[in-house]
């Protein structure tokens, strides 16, 4: 249980750094903040089970 937290701590946190909020990451777009929310929803589904 305690890894599965880790792994949505480092989710979470990767989640916010991929926003394309910050000057650096305009031209990404939405896609990494998209796959890092389904990789997190994921994770969230399997700490439920």
């Amino acid at each position: 249980m305690l890894t599965i937290l880790i792994l949505l701590v480092i989710l979470i946190l990767a989640l916010l750094g991929a926003l394309p909020t910050w000057p650096y990451s305009h031209a990404w777009g939405y896609y990494p903040s998209g796959g890092l929310g389904i990789l997190l929803i994921i994770v969230i589904i399997l700490m439920l089970l």
